[in-house]
C-alpha cells in the first residue's frame, strides 16, 4: 500500500469529516501469557473511562451514539449496521468484561473505549494497491470473518476498498477477513473517522495515545499521524 485516498463522494456526505491515519511496522502481534494481565488491566481501565460517554439513559441519547447513528443514516447499508464505537460502548455499558485477544487489537480497543472514537487497524501487507474510502459502486467482494460466501457491498454504501474488493463496510462496521489483524501481522495501518470537530479533537488525542501505547508495548516507533480532510484528501504512507 502506497496511499490512503478519500474519494470525493465521501466528502459530499461528510464535508466536515476528518480521517486520522498512522502506520505501525515491525511489531510482534503474538499473544503471550506474559502480557495477558497487562492487557486485561488496560481494557478494564478503559471500560471505566468509557462510562463518561454512556451517562445518558436511554443509551441512544448519548451524544457519541446519536451522532454516529445520524451519520449512518446518510448512506445505504445493511439493516442494523452501526458504528464500531457504538458496539464497544454498548458492551461496556452492559458490564461486559473484555478479555485479551491479540495485542494490537487489545491496545486499540482500549483507546477506542477511553476516547469514544471508532478505530480500525488493517494488515498493511494485505492491502492490494491503494486504500480508498468512498461510496461503493455495488458488488465489491467482501468476506467477513467466518463467512462461507461472498457478501458484496451495496451501491452507495460507504466502504474502505482496495484493488481486491471491500476492506471494511459501512465505514467502520465490519472488516474483511482478508485484511484483518492476526498474530502473524507485522505491519498495520490504523484509521479513525470523525464527522464533526468535537469528534476530530478526540480522535487526534486518541491516535497520539495509541502511538504511545504501541511504542511502549511493542518497542517500535509508529509513523507520524496523518490527518486527512476535504482540502487534503490523500496521503502517501509508504
Amino acid at each position: 500500500m502506497k496511499k490512503v485516498i478519500i474519494d470525493p463522494g465521501f466528502w459530499e456526505l461528510f464535508p466536515e469529516a476528518q480521517i486520522n491515519i498512522m502506520t505501525i511496522k515491525g511489531f510482534d502481534n503474538h499473544d503471550t501469557p506474559e502480557t495477558h494481565q497487562q492487557r486485561a488491566d488496560l481494557l478494564a481501565q478503559a471500560v471505566k473511562e468509557s462510562a463518561k460517554f454512556t451517562a445518558a439513559d436511554p443509551f441512544r441519547d448519548n451524544p457519541v451514539i446519536a451522532q454516529w447513528r445520524d451519520a449512518y443514516s446518510q448512506f445505504k447499508k445493511r439493516k442494523g449496521a452501526r458504528a464500531s464505537i457504538e458496539a464497544l460502548l454498548k458492551r461496556a455499558n452492559q458490564g461486559h468484561v473484555f478479555e485479551p485477544t491479540i495485542p494490537l487489537v487489545d491496545l486499540y480497543n482500549s483507546v477506542s473505549l477511553s476516547y469514544g472514537v471508532p478505530i480500525g487497524i488493517e494488515d498493511l501487507d494485505k492491502i492490494e494497491g491503494d486504500l480508498h474510502l468512498g461510496l461503493a459502486k455495488g458488488g465489491e467482494g467482501f468476506f467477513p470473518l467466518g463467512a462461507e460466501e461472498d457478501d458484496p457491498a451495496r451501491e452507495g454504501e460507504v466502504i474502505y476498498y482496495d484493488n481486491g474488493g471491500a476492506v471494511c463496510r459501512s465505514l467502520n462496521w465490519r472488516e474483511a477477513e482478508r485484511t484483518m489483524l492476526t498474530e502473524a501481522t507485522t505491519n498495520g495501518v490504523a484509521v479513525m473517522e470523525s464527522v464533526n470537530a468535537e469528534q476530530a479533537a478526540r480522535a487526534t488525542e486518541a491516535m497520539a495515545e495509541l502511538s504511545k501505547l504501541v511504542a511502549d508495548f511493542f518497542k517500535v516507533t509508529p509513523s507520524e499521524q496523518f490527518i486527512l480532510t476535504k482540502d487534503h484528501p490523500e496521503v502517501t504512507v509508504d
